[in-house]
């Protein structure tokens, strides 16, 4: 039996258990199990690869991601770039266990907002500067769409307050992606601090938000009063699982 499984610090509603219970009743695979494997500090880790041998891979959520890297032995290029990890592939060198890490949010962002961009969205505001802003930087950099970050304290020049997204700014940037907490169940509420205005928001504007719970943030639905084309981040994580499985059975 392959054990599989997600480390993080809470993760009562994560989303990857149902997804891949599922993903083995529809393709029959028989020798797979999911796991949650809560960690309330990340030097539990190894601690749980030893007494947990069966563990074949990892998915990695908040707030992990970039603490992961230093117990890893190796990171994929992404991985490396990104500085965050999300997947970890267990495999072995001879007897020597190797714990390599990889990012396959990138590639679950890129692959679901690519479909959805028109000629017009060449430019971004990124709202957060946490660590899921770093895999949405690095697939607007593969899709060759210029951005800017948003972020409550400023820290350089790739980065404006909120204060300073004025009508010229948004109707400048028509791509807007939500990667902060606001908004996600149980605090359905509460929302980004944007002008929904709609004459700042108008029909050219795609609003993404990489919250899947509730399936439309308030974020969301602001957008979609003016006309906005809205997204949530479900098909993000869909597709960021299935290139995990494909990195733990070789397939990648």
């Amino acid at each position: 039996m392959k054990i599989f499984g997600l480390i993080g610090r809470k993760l009562a509603h994560s989303f990857s258990p149902q997804y891949f219970r599922q993903k083995f009743s529809n393709e029959k695979i028989n020798d797979a199990q999911y796991r949650l494997y809560p960690l309330e500090n990340i030097h539990e880790f190894h601690l749980l690869i030893k007494n947990n041998p069966d563990i074949a891979g990892l998915n990695v959520t908040i707030p992990y991601k970039t603490d992961i890297i230093p117990l890893l032995d190796g990171l994929s290029k992404a991985a490396k770039e990104i500085g965050a990890v999300n997947t970890i592939k267990i495999e072995f060198s001879g007897t020597d266990l190797q714990l390599i890490g990889y990012n396959t949010d990138y590639l679950g962002f890129t692959k679901s907002i690519e479909p959805h961009l028109k000629s017009y969205h060449t430019k971004a505001l990124i709202l957060g500067t946490g660590g899921s802003s770093k895999a949405v930087k690095f697939g607007l950099k593969q899709l060759n769409i210029d951005f800017m970050e948003v972020s409550r304290n400023p820290q350089n020049q790739n980065q404006m307050n909120y204060s300073a997204l004025s009508k010229e700014v948004l109707n400048k940037y028509k791509l807007i992606i939500n990667t902060t907490p606001l908004g996600m169940f149980p605090e359905v509420n509460k929302k980004p601090d944007i002008d929904y205005d709609y004459s700042f928001l108008t029909r050219q504007h795609l609003l993404y938000d990489l919250i899947y719970n509730p399936y439309k943030t308030m974020f969301l639905k602001e957008g979609e009063k003016n006309g906005c084309q809205i997204k949530n981040g479900l098909e993000m994580l869909q597709i960021q699982a299935e290139y995990s499985w494909k990195i733990w059975n070789d397939n990648f």
